[in-house]
């Protein structure tokens, strides 16, 4: 099979898995009241859905290392969860809070990173460590700046939900510090 026609049945697989999971809420719609997505909704999803898995095979198309694919499922998961949960519920108190948006730097920094980085395994691990970094400022931010006095965003939740994001990054970074060790003893 060609590497065109290979990329080509990629794309289709990760199209079909946007459907599906696409397809959890347009159902749940059917039954619910309480799920209430309108077509920007839907758009929203699909597209960081669809970007996550073609960023993906992008980013691990030129390897064979499982370690360094599970380190990028795990940092483009960590991105895409950030983006969905700031846009869903927002991570300091409502998503209608305009200190959300400052979160947007973190993925900021991912993307530059990447580009950056030139898909280099302690190169990208350097990259999260960043974005772990600039979380915990924003973090910091919050808390200095009262944040915590809005409903929904207590000391405890701010820490709580910037720490489960930190973390994420920093295992990340672990793991593409790991692949890089494992390619050179190779």
């Amino acid at each position: 099979m060609t590497t065109e026609n290979n990329f080509t049945r990629h794309l289709l697989y990760i199209a079909f898995t946007t459907i599906c999971l696409l397809l959890i809420p347009f159902i749940s719609m059917q039954f619910s009241t309480e799920v209430n997505w309108t077509f920007t909704d839907f758009l929203f999803a699909g597209t960081l859905i669809f970007g996550t898995g073609l960023t993906f095979k992008v980013v691990t198309r030129n390897t064979s290392s499982n370690l360094f694919k599970i380190a990028s499922a795990s940092a483009l998961g960590s991105g895409l969860f950030l983006i969905w949960v700031n846009g869903a519920v927002g991570i300091i108190g409502s998503e209608n809070n305009d200190f959300n948006a400052l979160y947007f730097l973190v993925i900021f920094v991912g993307i530059i990173g990447l580009f950056a980085s030139r898909l280099k395994a302690f190169r990208l691990s350097l990259t999260l460590f960043a974005m772990a970094a600039t979380q915990l400022i924003l973090t910091v931010a919050a808390l200095i700046t009262g944040m915590h006095e809005l409903p929904y965003s207590s000391v405890p939740e701010i820490v709580a939900v910037n720490g489960f994001f930190i973390t994420w990054y920093m295992v990340s970074a672990f793991l593409f510090k790991y692949a890089n060790e494992k390619s050179s003893e190779e």
